[in-house]
């Protein structure tokens, strides 16, 4: 089932297809993006752009045969592909939805996130309400993601239970959080300032498996592991001063 959050009824006009644009991060991702569009287009989403983050393969030529739109990222990093993605947006597009190029969200839960809209800002996925979606997770993931979803709510007494990748937020308020971290401190940056700024804050539980080819820039190699992990301890931490500092 659903986590419950406080909500306020009716503030917002909720997102559909024709106001969202959906942001995908792409690192050396031709094996699996084609699938990822694919299925998103099937769902119902018509405005995909996908940020070739400098990959050295395919990346850009598969996501080109969708359809999708294809912005170029040369300088690396998880935070500055996303970033850079929603830049220069038409009037338009009102929502951002932010998901992963490897196959492994379960998007078949995407359109459940445009349905909660009309009440939140901000909702997110969270794969480790089961334990179905926690075994799909590395073992890094879940003690990392647990031990900072833990450490925010020590700090900001809001609590979250997943820094999930596939995520929706009103543009409006995504440019009201002015997000600074251009790598692995995006996610947690986004939830921290979310929670300061007072947003209405959705978690809806999704599945999550395992990617669906190639190899994880993150959980795909120690040193990877290692990078991620300490930029979002040092992220918290850098934000928990911050707000001790101006409160």
């Amino acid at each position: 089932m659903d986590t419950e959050k406080d909500t306020a009824k009716g503030l917002f006009p909720p997102a559909d297809f024709d106001n969202t644009l959906v942001i995908i991060p792409a690192f050396n991702e031709e094996k699996t993006i084609g699938d990822v569009v694919r299925n998103l287009k099937k769902l119902g989403f018509q405005h995909i752009r996908v940020v070739d983050n400098a990959s050295a393969d395919a990346t850009a030529k598969r996501t080109t045969e969708t359809g999708a739109e294809v912005i170029f990222e040369a300088k690396r990093g998880y935070g500055q592909a996303c970033w850079t993605g929603y830049q220069d947006l038409p009037e338009a597009w009102s929502w951002i939805f932010f998901c992963d190029a490897d196959g492994s969200d379960d998007l078949a839960r995407a359109p459940d996130f445009l349905s909660v809209s009309r009440d939140y800002q901000f909702i997110l996925g969270n794969r480790r309400w089961s334990a179905k979606g926690r075994r799909s997770m590395t073992l890094a993931q879940n003690y990392g993601n647990g031990l900072a979803v833990a450490l925010i709510r020590l700090g900001w007494g809001f609590r979250y239970f997943d820094l999930g990748p596939m995520r929706l937020i009103r543009r409006d308020a995504l440019e009201k959080i002015e997000m600074r971290d251009r790598d692995f401190g995006w996610t947690v940056e986004m939830q921290i300032r979310a929670v300061e700024e007072n947003l209405q804050i959705y978690e809806l539980d999704v599945g999550y498996f395992p990617r669906k080819g190639g190899r994880s820039k993150i959980s795909g190699t120690i040193s990877g592991t290692v990078k991620a992990g300490t930029k979002i301890l040092w992220t918290i931490f850098r934000f928990y001063l911050r707000n001790k500092m101006l409160n």
